[in-house]
């Protein structure tokens, strides 16, 4: 669940501006949440990919060289030896981890990017232990809580 709970000093709004901001404000929490997410699912898939081909490397480093081996390439099985498939494989799996290298670059900065966002926002997520953020002091030495301002996201 969403909620936005902002405030709007007298006559520069309404409450239905004030709800067409938080939609786009929430719109654009989800849609930064939902790319980090993507870039996550990405990383992790690649990842799985880069142990598979590991651990194919490490079975074909024990064999014959002049041995048959058998590769998919775009869907189709074709014969080659082991000579052939294995420094292509060893390639792959470099590239695969540059590829993930880069997708951790950005996802870290995507999640820089979604913190800001958050603080900027004054988003808050639904179940996150309050206790974590130190409240903000108003800095008028009144010891009065600021009203609660944000979005509320779970």
């Amino acid at each position: 669940m969403v909620e936005y709970s902002g405030f709007l000093e007298s006559g520069q709004g309404s409450k239905s501006g004030e709800r067409r901001c938080s939609r786009g404000v929430v719109a654009g929490f989800n849609r930064m949440r939902q790319e980090q997410r993507s870039l996550a699912s990405k990383a992790s898939e690649l990842e799985m990919e880069m142990n598979e081909h590991a651990l194919v490397i490490d079975t074909l480093k024990d064999v014959d060289q002049s041995r048959k081996c058998f590769r998919l390439v775009g869907g189709v099985l074709v014969e080659r030896t082991v000579k052939e498939v294995l420094p292509a494989l060893e390639n792959n799996k470099e590239q695969i981890n540059k590829i993930i290298e880069t997708l951790n670059t950005q996802l870290q900065a995507k999640g820089k990017e979604l913190n800001e966002f958050r603080e900027k926002h004054n988003i808050r997520i639904m179940g996150e232990d309050e206790s974590k953020q130190p409240p903000k002091d108003s800095g008028d030495g009144s010891g009065a809580k600021p009203s609660s301002a944000g979005v509320l996201v779970s």
